[in-house]
């Protein structure tokens, strides 16, 4: 649960990981089409909830090409019915051609099954633990598809609600900026998983652990300097 606005909390959150993703997704295809505009890319979104349904407009927006699935089909008619968007059925979204497959629905999405129906360049998407094995993300990278771990791109929503907590309580507009960063964390990523030859999910763990070790160094210069006073 996050603290309501009228309460000096974020509110919802939906958008701002929906919005968050979306800058996962342009570093992404910054990487693979060596341009980040959206604009003209077919992406398929699997799930239309509170992240999915956030994201569909954002990619809209864009000027992305957008089909949607959903179990609901409430869900789907609300959507094709506001914005420019094509539908498909849950059990084809997966093997639709598109340059990107963005997965906002359940996890394990990303399987034995699963790998050899992609027809896309990139997956960045909300859904948590996307990968059912680590060597699933193995196969991702083995098939020439940059993923975007989810835990990475689908922060949006913790980065937003968590700007509460600094100095004078929540600000909408830094804490959009925080969640902007997503894009250049994405981009690190990606550089890291080139620069080591490793796929993009055990490159996102390499960047949690040297973050890591930057803090605790930092820190212990800091107890360090201490101690000499």
């Amino acid at each position: 649960m996050t603290l309501p606005a009228s309460w000096g909390g974020a509110g919802p959150i939906g958008g701002a990981t929906a919005f968050g993703v979306v800058q996962g997704m342009k570093a992404c295809a910054g990487a693979v089409y060596g341009g980040d505009s959206l604009e003209g890319r077919t992406v398929t979104v699997q799930g239309l909830g509170a992240v999915g349904g956030e994201v569909v407009p954002l990619l809209v927006k864009e000027g992305a090409r957008v089909v949607v699935a959903d179990i609901d089909r409430e869900k789907v008619e609300g959507v094709t019915g506001r914005f420019r968007v094509a539908a498909a059925s849950p059990d084809e979204i997966i093997g639709r051609e598109a340059d990107i497959f963005c997965p906002c629905a359940l996890g394990g999405v990303i399987n034995a099954e699963t790998v050899p129906q992609f027809k896309v360049k990139i997956i960045c998407g909300s859904a948590n633990n996307q990968l059912r094995e680590e060597r699933d993300g193995q196969a991702i990278e083995g098939r020439g598809i940059v993923y975007a771990p989810d835990y990475i791109v689908n922060a949006g929503g913790t980065i937003f609600d968590t700007d509460r907590l600094n100095p004078g309580g929540f600000n909408r507009e830094r804490a959009m900026t925080n969640v902007a960063r997503i894009y250049e964390t994405m981009s690190s990523l990606i550089r890291i998983s080139r620069e080591e030859k490793i796929p993009t999910y055990r490159a996102a763990d390499l960047l949690a652990e040297r973050r890591i070790e930057a803090v605790r160094k930092a820190k212990g210069l800091a107890a360090g300097g201490e101690m000499r006073l």
